[in-house]
């Protein structure tokens, strides 16, 4: 049985699906050859696949580097659910439940590892891996490396001791969220080895695209809501102190809401995320902390209550929607504000660097 053959019965007995789609193909060819990837694609277009079914076809173990605890619980619950074995190692689990995973690994019973950056980085862990026959690595949200790694999740920026001291181990690197400068950052920081790019299309059919006036955003998306009983959807804000807000006012409206930041407890966050997978509750207001690697069909709307960072996070946000392919829609409002309140955040970031800078300078 040939590549294709071979990975398009692992489709079809895992994943449901009878043909891949935009990419998938090539990109698993290039893996399963051993060569170094990195994969830009849209949220909801099948990324996962490309590291997944080639892990069911190697020998060893594909480590999947991944930045948030609910991300990995939401993804091997999925793939679990499909018969495919994997697991997760977080400080969400006691040790023994920890060594227990390490302990099927060692004995081949797991074929998918996902790790935070952070444990990836342990001595223990590395110790552990050196056991291990590793395949390969798959760096998952990969523009954490350049984009927000050091303000996000610095761990993110160590990732290139991996060619170090795995040197032979093949890495793909996916991201939804980045642009020509950021994915060449990405290659410079994995120091991956004249890697096969591929970049799919980030035109979604399905989704329409709206941009509204800030004034009176509210009552228009209330409204909006209120039109719409029982579908789910994410309404982006700038601040913390907002979305606990909007959601509030929503729940005065009538409309049941959750809101969602990185500052609220984790058990918060995952109970939060959980309720809104399961449909408990079905509108979301949330910082872009919500929503990385969520799997969940059926979001019909994505609102952009203020104006978001740039035009990748957009995409990315926006790509949320529709993911089961049927007609969603996405609405952004902006207003002055919302660039007054951006620019504040770049003077104060160059600020910060400009001081940083001159401090060095003093020193040496």
């Amino acid at each position: 049985m040939n590549f294709y053959e071979e990975a398009l019965k692992i489709l079809k007995k895992y994943f449901g699906y009878s043909k891949f789609r935009n990419l998938q193909a090539e990109i698993i060819q290039n893996v399963l050859e051993e060569k170094d990837t990195i994969v830009l694609m849209p949220t909801g277009i099948g990324k996962s696949i490309t590291f997944q079914i080639p892990s069911l076809i190697f020998d060893g173990l594909t480590v999947v580097i991944s930045p948030l605890i609910a991300l990995m619980k939401d993804q091997v619950d999925g793939l679990k659910s499909s018969g495919i074995p994997a697991d997760f190692i977080n400080s969400s689990q006691t040790g023994s439940e920890r060594k227990k995973i390490m302990e099927n690994v060692l004995s081949k019973k797991i074929k998918l590892l996902y790790v935070s950056p952070e444990k990836l980085m342990t001595k223990d862990f590395y110790l552990f891996l050196k056991k291990v026959k590793i395949s390969l690595f798959a760096v998952d949200e990969a523009h954490c490396i350049s984009q927000w790694g050091h303000s996000f999740r610095p761990e993110y920026t160590k990732l290139k001791f991996l060619k170090h001291y795995f040197e032979k181990v093949p890495i793909i690197a996916l991201t939804a969220t980045a642009d020509k400068i950021t994915a060449r950052d990405i290659i410079k920081q994995l120091k991956l080895e004249n890697p096969a790019k591929f970049i799919s299309s980030f035109d979604r059919p399905n989704l329409s695209l709206k941009v509204l006036i800030g004034r009176d955003r509210f009552t228009k998306i209330a409204n909006f809501i209120k039109d719409k009983p029982k579908q789910s959807g994410i309404i982006y804000c700038l601040s913390r102190k907002s979305t606990e807000s909007l959601a509030k006012r929503l729940n005065v409206f009538g409309i049941k809401a959750g809101f969602y930041h990185a500052g609220m407890m984790r058990e918060e966050r995952s109970k939060v995320q959980e309720d809104f997978i399961k449909d408990n509750i079905h509108i979301i207001c949330a910082t872009i902390a919500f929503g990385m690697g969520i799997d969940k069909s059926n979001i019909r709307f994505v609102i952009h209550y203020n104006m978001p960072k740039n035009i990748e996070s957009y995409y990315q946000e926006i790509g949320r929607a529709g993911r089961d392919g049927l007609k969603s829609e996405t609405f952004m409002f902006y207003s002055i504000s919302d660039v007054i309140t951006y620019k504040y955040f770049i003077d104060k970031e160059e600020n910060k660097n400009r001081i940083h800078r001159n401090i060095l300078t003093e020193q040496f």
